[in-house]
């Protein structure tokens, strides 16, 4: 009988949350990869502002307070999906493009912790368009420089 080895260092998660279903079944699927291992969680909220080069300063003053509005709720919803289950995690906020800042944040997770491992984890789209245009999940498939777990 072969003994079990337990993989070295942490185990960190970047996970992607939007409040959809989608979002939701990923952050439970963290909660369930990371059980019983040292590491954490980081639910990552990315605000994505199209075509601001269109929108005033005034325009995008607005939309940022509605982001401030969405970022407080999707803290708070995380944080009711975790309570009781798991409680090593943070919320963070970035905006930008959603794989790019998705891959940012890992890259930084990575590189500030090199004995661990760092892996983003992702809701599976089932938008019918995203089948056309392409999806967050398919992007990353491709280009991220860390594991990657796509939830159905």
């Amino acid at each position: 009988m072969n003994p079990v080895t337990e993989p070295a260092g942490n185990l960190r998660l970047v996970v992607g949350f939007d409040g959809s279903p989608p979002a939701t079944r990923a952050l439970d699927a963290a909660v369930g990869l990371l059980s019983g291992r040292p590491g954490e969680i980081i639910v990552l909220y990315i605000a994505h502002l199209a075509a601001v080069d269109m929108l005033s300063a005034d325009a995008i003053a607005e939309v940022e307070i509605g982001f401030d509005e969405v970022e407080r709720d999707l803290r708070a919803q995380a944080g009711e999906q975790l309570r009781g289950r798991e409680e090593r995690w943070k919320f963070e906020r970035r905006q930008g493009l959603i794989p790019e800042e998705l891959i940012a944040a890992a890259v930084h997770v990575r590189d500030a912790h090199a004995d661990d491992i760092t892996a983003i984890v992702v809701g599976s789209s089932s938008s019918a368009m995203h089948r056309v245009v392409g999806s967050v999940a398919v992007s990353l498939a491709r280009r991220s420089p860390v594991p990657l777990v796509v939830v159905p």
